[in-house]
Order: structure tokens, then sequence, then C-alpha cells
């Protein structure tokens, strides 16, 4: 036993955290970083200066406490959204896990459940667990999908208090249609359970995979969460946000900590979401990447998933180890996710992609 888990051993820890380990991918120094499904095309020149200038202007105030309500950012993600959405529908937190902790503070906790489908997004237990949620699971087919009567069939058995469905779903990139949300929706009602809807690669989708944000009318169980890490470019920023029926936000307003937004990160979205434009112009270059990585990839006789993601799920790979330890050795991180076969890797710039796919190619059996 290491001397650092003796050290934490002798603590009055609860019993459930004991053995546990913290969540988070390697942080390596290399090159070129396609593990953690960042944007890598960085924030435009532009977009750096509006923000720095809305920052300062805040920074004259930071001897006061920020807008609670963050009244000005409610207002910009809502016109963001769209949908008919006003600000009383939207709910902010320090990235969107501090969102999803805020829903299972308020609707799970001892004696309740939450129930997501793997291999789905790995902090969902883990916020489950940090708040006394016990966490139970469903199933997907062999290609990960999920369809209307087997999540609705799922769900009534388990009875959960709590639904997630991650979709595009992290890490597979596969996307759920809406008669399997309306179908999870309807299955929980039984145990009037809430049902989240993780968004967080929505921007990433293929046009005609539709957004859940059109069935919230009449659906007061129902949140999509979304993120402004990813396809904003914003991930060291850390902001989260959610849409749903007001009475939800009213929840989370009775378990959220005092001023939780700061006033940085308040002024830091606000700029962001002015030069939204010009923030996801290059969307549309990281979805071709990653059509690219999807094509090129099955050229090379492997299995990658279909993805409406930034980020592409691939098997098919003899050693997956020796082809993640040969990436890395070239300067490539990608992601082993702990899926038997399988590696992930996120779509970068082209430069990017072109040295993942050369190294690749070099590591596979002729």
């Amino acid at each position: 036993m290491s001397e650092q888990l003796e050290n934490l051993n002798r603590l009055p820890l609860r019993d459930d955290l004991r053995g546990l380990t913290p969540y988070g991918a390697p942080q390596l120094d290399v090159p070129i970083l396609l593990n953690v499904n960042e944007n890598t095309h960085g924030l435009p020149e532009h977009v750096r200066r509006a923000i720095v200038a809305e920052v300062e202007s805040a920074v004259g105030g930071l001897n006061r406490y920020p807008d609670r309500e963050f009244t000005q950012l409610r207002e910009k993600l809502a016109r963001y959204l769209g949908h008919g959405l006003v600000p009383e529908n939207i709910w902010a937190g320090n990235g969107s896990n501090e969102v999803l902790q805020q829903i299972l503070q308020a609707f799970g906790g001892p004696g309740r459940t939450a129930m997501s489908f793997p291999p789905t997004y790995s902090m969902y237990p883990l916020l489950a667990s940090g708040t006394g949620t016990a966490y139970v699971t469903g199933t997907r087919e062999a290609d990960f999908s999920l369809t209307p009567e087997s999540a609705a069939a799922q769900i009534r058995a388990q009875a959960p208090n709590i639904i997630i469905l991650c979709t595009p779903n992290n890490p597979t990139g596969t996307a759920l249609g809406l008669d399997v949300i309306e179908a999870a929706y309807e299955a929980g009602e039984a145990s009037n359970a809430i049902v989240v809807v993780d968004e967080a690669y929505a921007e990433f989708s293929h046009a005609d995979t539709p957004s859940a944000l059109q069935l919230l009318p009449g659906r007061e169980r129902l949140i999509i969460s979304r993120t402004m890490s990813k396809a904003f470019a914003l991930a060291g920023a850390r902001i989260g946000y959610l849409a749903a029926a007001p009475q939800i936000a009213d929840a989370l307003r009775l378990v959220r900590l005092p001023y939780h937004l700061s006033a940085i990160t308040q002024a830091t979205a606000n700029a962001a979401l002015t030069h939204a434009d010009a923030l996801l112009s290059n969307v549309e270059d990281i979805k071709g990447q990653r059509d690219r990585i999807v094509r090129e990839l099955t050229d090379l006789g492997l299995d990658p998933a279909p993805s409406d993601a930034n980020f592409v799920l691939f098997g098919g790979m003899e050693n997956p180890r020796a082809v993640w330890e040969g990436l890395l050795e070239a300067g490539v991180l990608v992601r082993d996710i702990g899926i038997e076969g399988h590696l992930r890797v996120t779509a970068g710039t082209e430069a990017e992609t072109d040295t993942f796919l050369t190294v690749l190619r070099s590591l596979l059996p002729a």
C-alpha cells in the first residue's frame, strides 16, 4: 500500500469513498493532445481581446459579490439557444459537471437512484456517489445504440429518480433519437423521474440530428444540459448551463453555493456569447475532420463508431494498448477509455488529424 493511500486511510473518510481514485485523464506534455475532447482551434484574436476587456471591466468591482442570479448571462444563453426560451428557463454553473452535481443534490441523495446507460460519461457515477445517490445502470446494444422500447423497459424495471441520457454520447459519439428521450420521459413518469439530456457536444451534431430542446414545452421533469467548454473553446473557463422549466432553476437555488458564478466567469461567458458566431466558426471544420477520421479509419480496416460529437471511438485493433503507446511516443495523445479493444481520438485541426492518421497507419499491420 502506498504511503499516500496509508495517510488517506487514517482519516475518517466516508466508507463509500475508500478505495476510490479521482477522476481525470492523463495530463502529459506532448505536442498533439487529442484525448479530452477539447476544441484544439483556440480563440480568435478579436474574441480574446473582447474577453480581456470584459474581464478588465469586471475587475473594478471585485470587492463586491457578483450578480447572484447571473442575469445578463441567462439572457444571453436564452437568446443563443432559441426555441422560445427565456431567462427563467436557464441555469448555469462552473462547468456542466457542477450543473449535474446540483441536479443530483436537488433531486437525488440518500434513498434515491440515478440511472444511465453505459458505456457513457464516467463522471455520472462519481457525481452520484458524491451526493449519496445510488447509481444503477441500463444496457445498450452492441453498436452502442439504444432503442425507445429498450430504454423504456429498463427504466420501468429500475424506477429511478433521475435518468441521465448523454447525446451525443461520450465516449461513443453516438446520438439518441428524440423518440428515445420521449420514451424515457414517459417511462419515468411512474417514479416522477427527472430526465437529464446531456448535450455537451450538441453543436457538433450532424444537420439531421435534432436537439432535445424542442421537447421541453410541457415537460417539467426534462432538463437539457449544455457546456461552453467544447464548441465555444472555453474548457478553461468552466461554464456549463441548462435549459428547463423555471421551477427546475428554483430547485437548484436551494442547493447552489452562494454567489457560485464569479464575476470573472460571468464576464468571460458574456463576452464569448456576444461573439458566438466567431467562436463557432470552427465547428464545421472540426466536424469535417471528424468525418474524415471515420472515413479513413474505415479504409484502414478499423471499426469507428458513427459520431455526432467532436471525437471518434474506434476498435478493430489487435493491440490497442500498443497503438496508444506508439501514438504517444510519436507525440500524439489519445484516450484509452476502458472499452475493450477501443481507443478514442478527438477531432482536431487538419494538421493534427494528418499527424494522427499518419502515425496510426505506421502502427497497424501492413
